[in-house]
């Protein structure tokens, strides 16, 4: 019988790919994805970790011990543990200061992962378990799993958790229903049209090309130098999320705003001064107005802000010296690597002075935005579902 992969060279075990070879166009672009998913996912848990309070119960653990710390940090579950999956996990522990103790894998397979095992992360087959424990969970699953996922997680997600969707071949629109959850986060990608891609092409892994300034630079949201585009939308639905998190706590809606400017523009953080985002980037004037000193902001959809026009999706996509100082924020977020006895957390709150205690919302009001054209919501919803 003869081979028959005679014919087919790139089956061959000694064949390499050329400088030419569209295939190395292809992997580059792959990398190049892969890279800005996980940085971006790195620049939404440290966001995220930084409006988490200085102190919390903790049963059964003494104030400033290890479990106590542990306990108050923000705590993140990955689904699927693949490829995607593993190039995330090493980039929120290696350059996320997230401990062990704080992240959670749950995948078919989880003797393959004894690699994160052995720093402290718990790895097993229980995606209920995984998402009535976290506070951030990301999708990493292939596309085919979702359904079965969504449906099986569906009771145990806490009304507090935010999933985030690596899945690029289900639509936000299309996951939302799968879910019943508005906390729901999906960056969409396209390639600019100057993109070049030699930048993807070094061969490093994701964590060592996470540690070169230039490549920062380029997966920045807002930067002039990229070129793999994140939508807009995304970024702004990022703030929203973090307005969340201090509705969760109580904050009234001044105070919430004063510690997300002093998180994301912290003096000295750009050559220009910073503008301050006030009550109107997020919400329609009308509403804003009727806001008392001590009301906190309504409980923002997360999934809406990505499919409509926001107040602050708009701001964003205008104003070109907010863009500059959120990019070098994204920069500093990002790049800042914590030291073993002090994370990026601790840094923060050093800053910032959070309450001792954490509340729950006793409301939950859907988000109030400007309406818009019926032919806008349908090209937002088009666009998404075409994304892949």
């Amino acid at each position: 019988m003869g081979d028959i992969m005679a014919n087919l060279k790139t089956f061959q075990p000694e064949y390499g790919i050329a400088a030419n070879d569209p295939l190395l166009h292809l992997r580059s672009r792959a990398k190049g994805l892969m890279v800005n998913a996980c940085a971006h996912a790195l620049f939404f848990c440290k966001l995220l970790s930084a409006t988490r309070q200085k102190e919390e119960d903790c049963e059964g653990a003494p104030a400033g011990s290890q479990a106590f710390k542990d306990n108050q940090r923000l705590k993140i579950g990955i689904i699927g543990g693949g490829h995607l999956g593993k190039q995330l996990a090493r980039t929120l522990l290696h350059l996320g200061a997230v401990s062990g103790k704080n992240l959670q894998i749950s995948t078919r397979r989880p003797e393959t992962l004894l690699e994160f095992q052995k720093l402290g992360v718990e790895c097993v087959y229980n995606n209920k378990q995984l998402v009535g424990w976290a506070d951030v969970v990301f999708l990493c699953c292939l596309p085919c799993h979702l359904p079965h996922i969504c449906s099986d997680v569906q009771d145990s997600l806490k009304n507090s958790c935010i999933l985030y969707s690596l899945v690029t071949a289900i639509p936000l629109t299309r996951l939302k229903q799968l879910i019943s959850s508005c906390s729901i986060l999906r960056p969409q990608y396209k390639f600019s049209d100057n993109s070049s891609f030699h930048m993807w092409e070094a061969n490093r892994t994701v964590v060592e090309a996470l540690k070169d300034p230039a490549v920062i630079q380029t997966t920045c949201p807002c930067s002039s130098k990229k070129e793999i585009v994140v939508n807009m939308k995304w970024l702004a639905a990022v703030f929203y999320a973090a307005l969340n998190s201090y509705s969760q706590q109580h904050f009234s809606y001044t105070r919430a705003l004063g510690l997300l400017n002093q998180v994301c523009f912290p003096e000295g953080n750009a050559t220009t001064p910073s503008p301050l985002l006030v009550c109107e980037n997020f919400i329609n004037q009308a509403f804003a107005s009727s806001l008392a000193a001590d009301d906190s902001f309504p409980w923002f959809d997360i999934t809406t802000v990505q499919l409509k026009d926001s107040p602050l999706s708009q701001l964003l996509e205008t104003n070109s010296s907010l863009q500059e100082i959120i990019a070098s924020s994204y920069c500093n977020m990002v790049t800042v690597l914590p030291t073993k006895t002090e994370d990026f957390m601790t840094s923060m709150t050093k800053k910032i002075p959070l309450s001792a205690v954490l509340l729950k919302p006793t409301k939950s009001l859907n988000f109030q935005i400007d309406r818009i054209s019926t032919s806008k919501t349908e090209e937002a919803s088009s666009t998404d579902s075409g994304d892949s």
